[in-house]
């Protein structure tokens, strides 16, 4: 492993040192109510999640009797069990969340056309592990197939408050969701596929200028990472998705009653490369003013923005008044 767990007390103002037997990235809390912390192994040639029990090291001090981590496999006989010569195929997913309706972990495979993968933990991992693998809908010729909307490179992952995963698609310039529950089938050999649930897919092309000469309408915006709004922090709606337009200083809201798109521009320095945001709600009592939505901007080469050499990072802070005059 080349990137371990640091945890940082503030009562104390100490750090944890977690030597980790699985390679970190993207960490996630659960959302089960089983205190782990998610990760995913980003550079592994295989499909696995990882994970570190906080209430298991509290109780022993050990960070080896905390860790765990699973592989993931597909129930090809459809009994609900693994097949350990089945492994779900393609390298480490990209990003980690848990579902809270059931539990399960969700990840993103950032190749073209992309897939997103789920793990099962059951009653006692890793020996109820189980996978699954859902590819975004692909047409190498959709301008030759009228009414197939196809996209692809998925990287961030989130879900909202019913269940439903969203993945800003980067490559194609689509916010999409997917909705496990409306796939007819999920285990045996045809799951294998992961192309048997187009049916769980729903894409919406984002807004801005389009590639031309291509036979897609690809956006020339990039998706780095996405979010839903669960809790309303920032005041269009619970359940509120959001994708990062990253090279296009903004932060994108999709209203899901009409499809269409809120741009939240930051309007200046010029060169705002967002890569991840997130709400926050200080005072539910207070209005708008009470909460927000936060967002980074954390290119690597920051001195290339208007504001030139010497710039540093910064993190936007963005809130929606309820008319222009509210105070």
């Amino acid at each position: 492993s080349n990137r371990h767990i640091a945890m940082y007390d503030p009562r104390s103002g100490r750090f944890t040192l977690f030597h980790t037997c699985i390679r970190t990235h993207h960490v996630q809390m659960a959302t089960d109510g089983s205190n782990r912390l998610f990760s995913n192994p980003l550079g592994m040639p295989m499909v696995y999640f990882g994970w570190i029990d906080i209430d298991a090291f509290e109780r022993t001090r050990s960070a080896e009797a905390a860790q765990g981590w699973c592989r993931l496999y597909f129930d090809a006989d459809g009994d609900g069990r693994a097949d350990r010569d089945k492994p779900v195929p393609g390298g480490a997913p990209y990003s980690v969340i848990q579902n809270p309706v059931d539990g399960s972990v969700w990840g993103a495979q950032t190749s073209s056309p992309g897939v997103l993968v789920r793990l099962s933990l059951g009653a006692n991992p890793p020996e109820t592990c189980v996978g699954e693998a859902f590819q975004v809908p692909f047409d190498p010729n959709p301008s030759r197939t009228p009414g197939v909307t196809s996209g692809f490179t998925p990287r961030g992952i989130d879900v909202d408050s019913t269940g439903v995963i969203w993945t800003a698609l980067a490559g194609s310039g689509h916010l999409a969701s997917f909705d496990r529950r409306k796939c007819k089938v999920l285990t045996g050999e045809a799951a294998m596929t992961g192309r048997h649930c187009p049916e769980g897919w729903t894409l919406y092309s984002t807004p801005g200028p389009k590639f031309q000469g291509v036979d897609a309408d690809i956006n020339a915006d990039y998706h780095y990472y996405n979010f839903v709004d669960r809790f309303d922090a920032l005041g269009l709606g619970r359940d509120t998705p959001l994708a990062n337009g990253t090279n296009s200083d903004s932060l994108l809201a999709l209203d899901r009653r009409t499809g269409r798109f809120v741009t939240l521009r930051v309007p200046y320095p010029i060169g705002f490369y967002t890569r991840g945001m997130d709400g926050r709600i200080d005072d539910p009592n207070a209005g708008w003013k009470g909460r927000g939505l936060w967002a980074g901007n954390g290119t690597r080469a920051i001195w290339h923005t208007e504001t030139g050499k010497g710039s540093r990072s910064h993190v936007a802070k963005l809130q929606l008044r309820p008319d222009p005059l509210a105070h």
